[in-house]
């Protein structure tokens, strides 16, 4: 049977742990490097010296080049541009607190309607138009590889990979960087496992 492997990309220069970047095109830094190096390990350990029947990023550096770690510089790699992370706008590469304090309003009504398919970031991506775009690339990913036993691997972000699982197995995952997660393909999709992240304690 089929699975799609998915990878949220590490931590970044910018500090994703704490900061907004979306659409931002943030490298990698050396710690968002060496979680990587642990997923392509653990994902060693658990699939074998299997190679990936595909290997699909974000356009943004810090997916594309996690990818090309975990999978190797040799793995075929193939961008879905709807595959990048929603536009936060004017939250654009600020923490809650930043945001909190430059735009207090516009913060509580984030806050309040998050959630709501309708909410948009102010100068931003709606959320109706975030998973539509996810969706748009979910379907052309999946034109591109037809799972018939063969794994394909996503590095992508935590709204990317939210938006997928949900459509594809009704899960809700929370994502943390570096964390892996695994749909299996059996006339159905169903999680495999979720929000892996036990590979990285030695970061």
């Amino acid at each position: 049977m089929a699975r799609l492997i998915l990878v949220r990309h590490g931590e970044t220069e910018g500090e994703s742990s704490i900061r907004y970047h979306g659409r931002t095109d943030v490298p990698l830094s050396e710690l968002g490097r060496a979680q990587m190096r642990l997923v392509g390990r653990a994902l060693e350990t658990h699939r074998g010296d299997r190679t990936f029947a595909r290997v699909f990023s974000s356009p943004l550096v810090r997916a594309s080049e996690g990818a090309r770690i975990v999978a190797g510089d040799s793995a075929p790699l193939v961008t879905i541009d709807e595959f990048a992370e929603v536009h936060f706008g004017l939250f654009e590469g600020l923490t809650a607190d930043e945001i909190r304090e430059r735009y207090p309003d516009e913060f509580a009504r984030w806050n309040a309607d998050r959630l709501a398919p309708g909410y948009a970031y102010p100068a931003g991506e709606s959320r109706t138009a975030f998973t539509n775009r996810v969706e748009r690339g979910l379907e052309r990913m999946l034109a591109a590889w037809t799972p018939r036993g063969d794994d394909a691997l996503v590095l992508a972000h935590r709204g990317v990979i939210r938006a997928i699982v949900r459509k594809l197995a009704r899960q809700e995952p929370f994502v943390e960087l570096g964390s892996i997660h695994i749909l299996r393909f059996d006339g159905a999709w169903n999680p495999e496992m979720l929000d892996l992240i036990d590979h990285l304690d030695d970061t």
